[in-house]
């Protein structure tokens, strides 16, 4: 019994085993079939794609000449255009070019004449050689460390909670108190002093001599919020600017006169002259602007102080104001307590609110790092308390918002309808971040049509020029010019702008600017369209007969500028020409026979004066190429600070007329 069952066992094992055989079999017959029909196939398909070229091993390097000489793989952008596999090397290379193309050789500095304009010559050769040197350092990476160390430096710098000066100290530190991380919300400061007994001016500022008088008396100070670590080397932005005027005013009244002013452009002044604010005028977090003070026309006689006391004896409830004196009187101690509220500064002397003035677009409670006192004056003591313990950052360069959207879009391979250079100082982060934000976003700009480029010199500070490289490498719209920043040079960027606008971008126009200029894209290519059949045009607001200041900070001497009449030229905030005046100045500047002039408006009307004499030029004047501020319906917007760069923009985006983000 036990046989037949074991021999039905190894007959199923064997059958078993039999079909496995048989399915391997078939499996590799199918696989080869397959693979028979397949390879054909590919050869036919890629004989047209495949070369022996290309399959080949790339020759070694033999010296470091041909690593230099190699070019590396192209490495794909994150945004593929659909008609080409990857971008060419041409706009890579325009890409990432950093330095100016405009030749900037020493010799073509150089100047036999003994005189101002061979003083000029001098510091542009000067100049030249310092930013060359720089720039080697920069490139061969031996001044890296200097930032990192200035940045911990920054990091571990102290926020007190409330700072006190004596008089004596607050004079010592040439009348300003450091406030090193600014105000905040609830932050005060108070000041205890004594204005002095009017004195004759016989120049003075706040009013003019009458005939027949030699002097004026005058007595006023000046008590300022200043945004001390904003840009260096620049006149700091008044936050707030507090002026009592006891006497000497132009009213013949003592007033208290109140303003901001970014880049020497005065803001609109608020004068509190004794009249209290109208009910329906705007308060500042409930308070008046203006208090009122007793004034010598009002006639407070004792008639009238009579009338009401015997109101008051008779049962008259008629409400009955307080009127106080005007509150700082000559050799008269006064305790000035200055207050940060919601909406603005609270201003109180001797526990009085006097003034209240509301905060304005563009300045921030952080920027508030210092308080000077100024004028008629004696300190005597200075408390500021309730300030912020955390450090805001100074670091200009902490402003750079290092996302992709922000940077530029790669130059056209093709002509554009306009080029625009915009001047910048090298530690104009904040400045350059704005624009980027606001009016670089317009779609002309974006998909190319009109490009946009900043126009920098090398810093004296190296790691202000270590961090202007990588910004520069990462955005993509910042052209160096390499020689050392300085403003009697800058005509030397104007030259540059015209460089690039006509051989890196091939521009029909060329537009100037600086880093604080708003544009209005659309308007200002409109204006260009306008006269795109008058041939050669010169497009801005335009002076005529302009005389050079031979006094004051900018002063001309008659070497530097012998003429008594400047030729007409557009103001500098905001300019056009096309480019055949661009490729003239550019000649001409290579060929050594361009006149260079410290003010480089000027310096443009007279090369287009000059190109004029041999080729009709088409001057267009307009006044929406504001010189200061803003007005409404603007092509260019003057003195906008970052925060007045964005609003501007932002109220394109609401409404279509362009309207001013003013001061309050």
């Amino acid at each position: 019994m036990k046989r037949p069952k074991s021999e039905k066992v190894d007959m199923i094992v064997s059958l078993t085993r039999q079909r496995s055989i048989q399915i391997l079999l078939f499996i590799g017959f199918l696989y080869l079939l397959l693979v028979s029909l397949e390879i054909p196939l590919v050869f036919r398909v890629g004989s047209g794609v495949v070369s022996p070229d290309s399959l080949s091993r790339p020759p070694p390097l033999e010296s470091e000449e041909d690593l230099e000489e190699r070019e590396a793989p192209s490495r794909p952008l994150e945004n593929i255009s659909r008609n080409s596999l990857q971008p060419t090397p041409s706009r890579l290379t325009q890409f990432n070019k950093i330095i100016s193309g405009l030749a900037l050789e020493t010799e073509a500095f150089e100047s036999g004449l003994e005189d101002a304009v061979s003083e000029f010559y001098r510091s542009a050769k000067i100049a030249t050689e310092v930013g060359k040197k720089f720039w080697d350092e920069l490139e061969s990476g031996k001044i890296h460390h200097i930032a990192k160390k200035k940045a911990e430096k920054e990091s571990n710098s102290s926020c007190p909670h409330s700072i006190s000066l004596s008089g004596g100290e607050f004079l010592a530190h040439g009348g300003v108190m450091l406030l090193p991380c600014g105000l905040t919300l609830g932050s005060h400061i108070t000041l205890v002093g004594k204005p002095r007994v009017a004195h004759p001016e016989y120049d003075p500022q706040i009013t003019m001599v009458r005939n027949g008088e030699e002097s004026v008396m005058v007595s006023q100070f000046i008590l300022e919020l200043q945004g001390l670590n904003t840009v260096e080397g620049e006149d700091p932005p008044r936050i707030l600017h507090f002026n009592p005027r006891l006497k000497g005013d132009w009213s013949g009244r003592p007033v208290i006169e109140l303003n901001t002013c970014y880049r020497m452009q005065w803001g609109s002044a608020v004068r509190c002259e004794g009249w209290k604010s109208k009910a329906n005028e705007e308060t500042v977090d409930g308070q008046v602007k203006c208090e009122k003070w007793i004034r010598d026309d009002e006639g407070h006689s004792e008639q009238s102080k009579a009338t009401w006391w015997l109101n008051r004896l008779i049962g008259r409830t008629k409400r009955m104001d307080i009127d106080w004196p005007f509150p700082f009187a000559e050799d008269k101690l006064f305790v000035l307590t200055l207050s940060a509220g919601f909406e603005g500064y609270h201003v109180t002397v001797d526990g009085k609110h006097v003034i209240s003035f509301p905060y304005r677009t563009g300045f921030a409670l952080e920027d508030a790092t210092g308080l000077s006192a100024i004028g008629d004056i004696d300190v005597q003591s200075v408390l500021a308390a309730s300030l912020p313990r955390s450090h805001p950052s100074f670091a200009p360069q902490q402003h750079l918002e290092k996302s992709r959207r922000w940077q530029a879009p790669l130059l056209p391979d093709g002509e554009v309808d306009l080029f625009i250079g915009i001047l910048s100082a090298g530690n104009h982060f904040a400045e350059r971040m704005a624009v980027r934000k606001s009016w670089m976003q317009h779609k002309l700009i974006k998909s190319s049509r009109i490009v946009a480029r900043f126009f920098v010199a090398l810093h004296a500070r190296k790691e202000v020029n270590v961090e202007l490289k990588k910004e520069a490498e990462f955005f993509g719209d910042i052209v160096i010019v390499p020689y050392m920043d300085n403003y009697d040079l800058v005509v030397l960027k104007t030259v540059a702008i015209c460089e690039y606008g006509v051989r890196a971008v091939s521009a029909k126009y060329i537009m100037k600017c600086d880093d604080d200029t708003f544009v209005k894209v659309d308007s200002v290519m409109n204006e260009v369209r306008s006269v795109a059949r008058a041939g050669s045009v010169y497009i801005g607001n335009i002076n005529y007969y302009h005389k050079p200041l031979r006094y004051g900070k900018w002063a001309v001497t008659y070497e530097e500028w012998p003429e008594e009449d400047y030729p007409p030229y557009a103001n500098g905030p905001g300019y056009i020409v096309s480019s055949d005046i661009a490729r003239f100045v550019i000649s001409n500047f290579e060929r050594r026979k361009l006149r260079l002039f410290k003010m480089e408006d000027v310096s443009m009307g007279m090369w287009v004066e000059q190109f004029n004499s041999s080729k009709t030029v088409k001057y267009v004047h307009s006044f929406k190429y504001c010189q200061f501020g803003c007005i409404e319906d603007y092509h260019t917007a003057h003195y906008q600070s970052p925060r007045q760069m964005i609003c501007l923009w932002n109220k394109l985006q609401r409404r279509v007329k362009p309207e001013c983000c003013n001061m309050r």
